[in-house]
């Protein structure tokens, strides 16, 4: 069973394009998790492009006051400001992504060769304030032993050049071996495997059927876009038909 994160990013962005409260993203969330979802995720970047602090408040209390068996991925570059914000929200799980301010979005992951001390550190504190720590990064197989270095919980592979590959199969047979090669040198040194970026309904499924230990995926842009066709909860229940986690798997 692979859980399903949902990112609200994408919704923000569009309610921030004219400062209304439309989407509501704390409805939107509750729509996921009502189907099942098993979390959901937001990355408050320091420009407040698409989620703000405030959000990521609402919907802690959302997950407090309506599913407190549901969890808070929040996604972020480790500055101080974001490190102050995941310990006050009491972030269920915090993704450390080694994103510029600028990027428009995360498009690559850690270079645990000349990060590894830094990320320790922070890692270090973050797991002594009580958060699972998972850290973005590239299908790289050599680089897996460094990352558990660190003393993180996980690894999220980045899938962007395997999503991006859905109209040559060829490509997308090569990514997907990346990825498959990636998360067994993940596993041997016990790390956990999460994967995130432009997965579809059918990439998801490609994935999960060569990797089925992964323990999460974290989807926001292609969600949203079907969810333009289909509606929040019928897309919500594709992708957890494909994960093999819909609410009577989570139930046991």
């Amino acid at each position: 069973m692979t859980d399903l994160s949902v990112n609200l990013n994408v919704a923000a962005l569009l309610r921030n394009r004219r400062e209304h409260p439309w989407p509501d993203i704390v409805d939107l969330a509750r729509i996921a998790l009502k189907e099942g979802a098993a979390g959901v995720t937001v990355h408050p970047r320091p420009d407040e492009r698409h989620t703000r602090p405030g959000d990521v408040w609402a919907l802690r209390n959302l997950l407090d006051t309506e599913f407190p068996d549901r969890e808070l991925n929040v996604e972020g570059y480790p500055d101080a400001r974001f490190l102050s914000l995941v310990h006050e929200v009491r972030a269920d799980q915090v993704t450390l992504v080694p994103d510029d301010p600028a990027q428009a979005t995360s498009d690559h992951g850690w270079d645990f060769r000349l990060q590894c001390t830094m990320l320790s550190d922070v890692v270090a504190t973050l797991k002594a304030n009580g958060h699972r720590v998972s850290l973005f990064a590239d299908p790289d197989a050599d680089q897996m032993a460094l990352a558990a270095l660190t003393g993180a919980d996980r690894v999220e592979l980045y899938t962007g050049p395997f999503g991006g590959a859905h109209s040559d199969s060829v490509v997308e047979a090569r990514e997907l071996e990346q990825l498959a090669s990636a998360a067994a040198a993940a596993e041997a040194q016990s790390l956990k495997i999460n994967a995130g970026h432009d997965l579809t309904v059918s990439g998801t499924g490609k994935l999960i059927a060569r990797i089925p230990s992964i323990a999460e995926v974290s989807i926001g842009h292609a969600l949203f876009c079907d969810a333009l066709t289909f509606g929040m909860a019928e897309t919500v229940r594709r992708y957890l038909e494909t994960c093999g986690s819909g609410p009577e798997t989570r139930r046991a």
